[in-house]
């Protein structure tokens, strides 16, 4: 922890990260000129916000008020500690120059894009992901009461995740947190989602960067709508018989399908049977495996589709063996003898394109259809010299997204 005042300006920072004190706070944000600063891709802000890189890192400076930035630093630090999918809060300066009196400062987030660059690449086609990772993102806020006030495309970071995406909260200034949440709090905030959706949608067509066929209030209402069935799934009231207590186990397996895990379970028995409500509800159910049995840190889908691999790859021992292979020891084998050669593999410069579980799900992909089209299982090295000379080179580098130096900042 940096803590440094002296009396015009104060810098708190968290370990492991710069001082900070060769920027130029004596200046406005917005009026800096100074090597350490870069453009990066980025939602549209009401606030001016700048990037500036120390080696390979990036850090997001946003000016606001001191109470503002005081405020949404707690609630970053707070979310993190509960492991969602936030930004990386940094510190806080406050001096007199800035217009509002402070400077929240936060880590970028490797690997994330903004909504407009995966529409402008990938066209409407994505909107589907992006709906469902926005969806995930609120229920989970909501499973741990917190009110979001501030719901955009805008103000959310999406990475990729083995085919899907997930979404990561990077604006928190109007959030709160408390020991509960009530439908009506949780109804606004949905509400406030849905018009940020479609205004931010508007806006993009107004630019001419999404199809005029596409419609910004369809795609509003269908985040509403699945996220009140994904909500309805994860906290629904159901009554069993007595007899039927393997369909509470049932429900538990599907929850764990859906990537969630249940912790806790309110369960009455009543004249009617067992009334079975899940009361402690956490995403990350295929993640929190893989890290156990590999240490390994990923997304939830890139974690399932690894968790595959390990199963197909211990199916492989036990037939070439002859023997059965414990769980440990296949994944510690997979580990040692397939994900890490194939991440070592790969040329630096493609570990700027995707990261590395997400290069290894690419690879996968790659490995199949090459299989597929040539008939005989291709094997993993060989698939993977194949992808590394004619797939990877063709992506681009997305692990720190820069923008066209001409680009207006407050339109990206």
């Amino acid at each position: 922890m940096t803590d440094l005042d002296d009396g015009s300006l104060s810098i708190i920072t968290r370990g492991g990260h710069p001082d900070f004190l060769d920027l130029p706070w004596d200046q406005p944000l917005a009026q800096w000129s100074h090597p350490r600063l870069v453009k990066m891709a980025h939602g549209i802000s009401r606030h001016v916000v700048r990037f500036v890189r120390y080696d390979d890192r990036v850090y997001a400076l946003k000016e606001t008020g001191e109470v503002a930035a005081r405020a949404e630093y707690d609630v970053l630090v707070e979310l993190r500690s509960e492991h969602l999918p936030t930004v990386e809060p940094v510190g806080v300066v406050t001096e007199s120059h800035a217009p509002g009196g402070a400077t929240l400062i936060t880590r970028y987030l490797d690997f994330s894009l903004p909504y407009w660059y995966l529409l402008g690449r990938e066209g409407p086609a994505l909107a589907d992901k992006l709906i469902d990772a926005g969806v995930v993102l609120m229920v989970r806020l909501h499973l741990e009461h917190v009110y979001w006030g501030d719901c955009s495309l805008s103000n959310t970071l999406f990475r990729r995740d083995a085919g899907a995406l997930m979404a990561y909260l990077v604006d928190a200034e109007t959030s709160e947190r408390s020991t509960s949440m009530s439908d009506r709090m949780r109804e606004h905030d949905i509400d406030i989602a849905r018009e940020n959706i479609a205004g931010g949608l508007l806006n993009l067509q107004a630019d001419g960067r999404v199809d005029e066929d596409v419609d910004p209030f369809a795609i509003a209402d269908e985040f509403a709508a699945r996220y009140e069935g994904l909500w309805d799934e994860l906290t629904r009231l159901e009554t069993y018989q007595p007899t039927e207590r393997w369909r509470i186990d049932q429900r538990i397996r599907h929850l764990n399908e859906l990537g969630f895990d249940v912790e806790e379970l309110a369960i009455k028995a009543d004249g009617s049977g067992l009334r079975v409500r899940p009361i402690l509800v956490e995403e990350g159910h295929h993640s929190r495996e893989l890290r156990k049995r590999t240490g390994l840190e990923v997304q939830e889908n890139q974690a399932r589709r690894l968790l595959a691999d390990i199963a197909s790859y211990r199916a492989y021992l036990e037939t070439t063996t002859g023997r059965r292979t414990p769980a440990a020891v296949a994944a510690a084998r997979w580990l040692a003898e397939v994900y890490e050669p194939a991440i070592e593999a790969i040329p630096d410069d493609g570990l700027t394109r995707l990261e590395p579980a997400e290069v290894f799900h690419h690879l996968l992909e790659h490995r199949y259809y090459m299989s597929e089209r040539e008939g005989r299982g291709v094997p993993t090295p060989e698939a993977l010299q194949d992808y590394v000379k004619t797939v990877l080179p063709a992506r681009p580098a997305e692990r720190q997204l820069q923008i066209d130096p001409t680009a207006d900042p407050d339109r990206v």
